[in-house]
């Protein structure tokens, strides 16, 4: 695998967010709601952080239970 299939852009997250969560709600999500899978940080935090918007997007995946066919 190359480094490239496993980055995410910043873009095609939100964008999944959005489609799960609803636009606004998907903002909102990622504000307050604080994950263990990202060492207690929300998901804005975590990418401030440095991490890489597919491994969140991965912890909000099992966090939240999204059907495998919506990740």
């Amino acid at each position: 695998m190359t480094a490239y299939a496993a980055y995410m852009r910043l873009t095609v997250f939100w964008q999944r967010m959005a489609d799960h969560f609803g636009a606004a709600y998907a903002d909102s999500f990622a504000r307050d709601h604080v994950m263990s899978e990202l060492g207690g940080r929300t998901v804005h935090q975590a990418l401030d952080a440095g991490w890489n918007a597919k491994d969140v997007w991965r912890a909000v995946c099992r966090a939240m239970e999204i059907p495998a066919d919506k990740r």
